[in-house]
């Protein structure tokens, strides 16, 4: 899927969120394998640049920590060329059982933390005209699962956030995706164990993290004239529930 170019991200510099497992590692990896300079942020990275690679923790959460980490990316480095806002929880649960709390911190992840990023950013890709705003969905942001209450609201406002940002950055130079995979297997299916419940798409039928990952570098190493908007990714083997 991706460029015939052994390094077709040669010299770009890219920032993933969410960085540290699963989709967000897959992707930091291959970006930084297909020769960018790759910015990895999270809460449980320790600060640190080697090998190509720059770590800052951040909780993404945060405007002001948010603010710093961008702050610091654009003063050492530059403005990104490619922003991947991947960064996310998930858990399952009936709407009467979901706590205030609960739903709170799931926006607040998943949701409010894109807002955060993209807001401190788009100003210096639109300045400098060119750039790649990639977001990273879920099939729950177009269908309504059953204990999702707290997962699909913010997926949907994160497809709709997606869906404005198009509008708003059409003819800037400044291009978005949204990728929306099926279940993939990561570690935040660990404390669901889907193998164990009815009517869930077994882990080693799941979409593997790599597949999310060749996705987002498919997208991002198109020629400018391309404008890849939306990427849905499905297991072969799936079932209605998740």
């Amino acid at each position: 899927m991706s460029d015939a170019s052994p390094a077709p991200l040669a010299g770009k510099l890219a920032l993933v969120t969410g960085a540290s497992r699963g989709i967000g590692l897959a992707v930091a990896e291959l970006l930084l394998a297909a020769g960018a300079h790759v910015v990895r942020l999270a809460r449980s990275l320790v600060d640190g640049t080697a090998n190509g690679r720059t770590d800052l923790r951040c909780d993404v959460t945060d405007p002001a920590a948010v603010e710093r980490a961008v702050g610091r990316v654009l003063t050492d480095l530059g403005v990104p060329d490619i922003v991947v806002n991947n960064a996310g929880i998930f858990f399952i649960k009936p709407v009467a059982e979901t706590t205030p709390d609960e739903f709170a911190r799931t926006i607040a992840l998943n949701l409010m933390a894109p807002f955060l990023v993209t807001r401190a950013l788009v100003p210096h890709l639109v300045r400098r005209g060119a750039g790649h705003l990639v977001t990273i969905g879920s099939i729950s942001d177009h269908v309504a699962f059953t204990g999702s209450t707290a997962y699909a609201a913010s997926k949907f406002g994160l497809r709709g956030m997606h869906e404005v940002l198009r509008a708003e950055l059409a003819r800037t130079g400044v291009r978005t995706t949204i990728v929306s995979p099926g279940p993939v297997d990561t570690p935040i299916w660990d404390p669901i164990d889907p193998d164990a419940r009815p009517g869930f798409t077994k882990r080693s039928a799941m979409l593997q993290a790599g597949d999310v990952a060749e996705a987002v570098l498919f997208a991002v190493t198109r020629a400018p004239r391309v404008d890849v908007t939306e990427v849905r990714l499905l297991p072969t083997v799936y079932t209605l529930r998740g």
